[in-house]
């Protein structure tokens, strides 16, 4: 068994360019927001997990704007392991920001992301690898004996990824753990807004990736607060509204907005029909029914419809068309070819 330092040297070795690919086998990438009391344990595991594998392999801790002293804690690890790399943002813009960061910053053939809060186990990687060489493209956990609250995190879950699986077509029972696996290839072309994170399985599934899940280990959180609560579900929802907007219109608006429009004229043709009718069967004076007035506005909303539908394609186009921009900013890049600084970023972006 190798001691720290020998392993240190030869990490070294490999990351300095004598011996090893620049492009490593696996990158775990792990966003990270006031996690102080959880790192060092947290990297001795996936520290004893990587060894385990035989693969080369980087390490990039995403800081999310931490305001306890996770960031000093990077600092030092960076110096200590050549494989790991820090990305620290300039506030707190939530994990999948942090998310996208580490994609952006991964060199790895694999991606392997994982929550630095210790419930995810680093030994589960080796499994996940196993997954991905027997063809699949998209390896996601299964927290299947998860080990928090019922009421609060549980029930909530179970429900959600029900609605999930349903709505975007990919069965799997948990998209809320983090500890995945994918190959490189199915995430080029996915882009992350809001907190689309945890929808990420589907995504690669659109674009043709092979997505299958197996259980994971889950431990309960004995150090650090959770940051998440109930408030997150209001967030599932509108998240899902959006990806069932994308999965069905996100090429096509007008369909959307031009049905509702075409519904509006409907109702409010058929509005102004039976105002008419009560007219000249003197049932009514145009002035004694609301019919007049609810064609009129339907009228009105159908055209705003109409007009919505043609902004959001063209919209779409200068989406498609143009160039993508990130959804972060970084304050500094630690343990890359050199400490690059925000200053810096802006003059060479």
């Amino acid at each position: 068994m190798k001691s720290y330092n020998e392993k240190t040297l030869t990490r070294d070795r490999e990351y300095n360019g004598d011996g090893a690919s620049d492009v490593p086998d696996i990158s775990v990438f792990l966003p990270v927001f006031d996690e102080e009391p959880n790192l060092r344990l947290l990297h001795e595991k996936l520290d004893e997990a990587l060894e385990k594998l035989g693969r080369t392999a980087e390490i990039i801790y995403v800081d999310d704007g931490s305001r306890d002293g996770s960031l000093k804690i990077l600092r030092e690890l960076a110096q200590e392991d050549k494989r790991v790399r820090v990305v620290a943002l300039r506030r707190n813009y939530g994990q999948t920001a942090a998310m996208a960061a580490g994609i952006d910053a991964a060199r790895g053939r694999v991606l392997i992301p994982m929550d630095a809060d210790l419930q995810n186990d680093p030994a589960d990687i080796v499994r996940r690898l196993g997954k991905l060489d027997e063809g699949y493209d998209v390896v996601s956990g299964w927290r299947k004996n998860r080990q928090d609250k019922l009421v609060t995190r549980k029930i909530p879950s179970m429900l959600a990824n029900r609605l999930i699986s349903w709505i975007g077509g990919v069965p799997l029972h948990d998209y809320g753990c983090s500890l995945k696996a994918y190959r490189r290839e199915s995430l080029e072309d996915v882009r992350l807004y809001g907190e689309m994170h945890r929808f990420i399985p589907i995504y690669a599934s659109w674009a043709g990736a092979r997505v299958t899940e197996i259980p994971v280990e889950h431990h309960a959180r004995t150090m650090g607060k959770s940051k998440y609560g109930l408030s997150r579900t209001i967030k599932v929802v509108f998240d899902l509204m959006t990806i069932k907007f994308m999965a069905s219109y996100q090429t096509k608006p007008i369909y959307i907005f031009g049905s509702f429009g075409f519904l509006s004229f409907f109702v409010a043709f058929i509005a102004g029909l039976w105002a008419l009718f009560l007219k000249l069967t003197h049932r009514a004076d145009l002035i004694q029914t609301p019919l007049p007035i609810i064609a009129i506005v339907l009228f009105a909303v159908g055209i705003q419809f109409l007009l919505m539908g043609l902004l959001a394609e063209m919209l779409v186009r200068t989406y498609h068309e143009s160039q993508s921009k990130r959804i972060y900013a970084v304050r500094e890049m630690i343990g890359f070819d050199k400490t690059v600084t925000s200053d810096e970023l802006q003059v060479t972006s």
